[in-house]
């Protein structure tokens, strides 16, 4: 097991590529803290994990607010005493073009999608820092290595949470504290919506899968998962600030 005996937390992770980043996490050894906006959600997948004989907790938590997020963080490491991984994924999709999206929508996408991980990263650094070690990854999406017709606010903000993680893993490099960013395309979850929405339904998203990803298919949740263990494990030991693209080619 690569992550036997660390301590890991998890935000988003009630559902989707959240849930199955906290599954492989344990599933390699780690003590998952998983936290959701809806507090069933994240208590159903520690349940979860700890049927399949790992270590959890589910813990219900608003990203958009600074000091819960804060203290969610500081309190999971002193409950453990110690904080090895953060996975800083909680974020929102918002569909629209300039003229379509609001400035309160922008607002929105801003502070969940940059704000909460800055947030997120600021309490778990001086935790990693003193102790040397430990791997920040944080949630963008190949929206932000690449532009999407119709996503003004979706783009931004990823764009920005991938330049972010890059100055983050220059600034603390040499304190051993490793920093990426998780950029999927197309994987087959409900988040998808917002996209769903711009492409006129399912139907329109299936076929821009089908012919616009050069593999042809979604991505898994599992096949996330385990981008997931490889950037938190040792495995990627000399890889900082590196925004790791998983999206069958479809940003290519």
């Amino acid at each position: 097991m690569s992550l036997l005996n660390r301590v890991a937390l998890v935000t988003g992770a009630g559902s989707g590529i959240g849930r199955s980043g906290a599954l492989a996490l344990a599933a390699e050894g780690a003590y998952v803290c998983l936290t959701d906006l809806i507090g069933e959600r994240a208590s159903a997948v520690a349940d979860e994990i700890i049927k399949a004989g790992g270590q959890a907790e589910g813990l219900a938590l608003d990203v958009g607010d600074d000091q819960a997020l804060h203290h969610a963080i500081i309190d999971a490491a002193a409950r453990h005493g110690r904080l090895d991984i953060l996975h800083s994924h909680a974020g929102v999709q918002v569909e629209g073009t300039l003229e379509q999206t609001t400035p309160e929508q922008m607002d929105l996408s801003w502070r969940l999608n940059v704000r909460s991980h800055f947030v997120a990263a600021r309490a778990a650094m001086p935790l990693m820092k003193k102790a040397g070690k430990g791997s920040i990854i944080i949630t963008a999406s190949n929206s932000g290595v690449q532009n999407e017709p119709g996503m003004i606010s979706y783009v931004t903000t990823k764009h920005a949470t991938v330049a972010m993680t890059k100055q983050i893993a220059g600034d603390y490099a040499r304190h051993g504290v490793r920093c990426n960013a998780l950029c999927p395309g197309f994987v087959d979850t409900p988040f998808n919506a917002g996209f769903e929405k711009q492409l006129g339904g399912r139907a329109g998203l299936d076929d821009y899968v089908d012919s616009s990803i050069p593999m042809g298919r979604f991505g898994l949740p599992k096949e996330i998962g385990d981008a997931i263990v490889f950037l938190a494990s040792d495995k990627s030991s000399f890889i900082t600030g590196h925004a790791l693209v998983i999206d069958g080619a479809e940003s290519l």
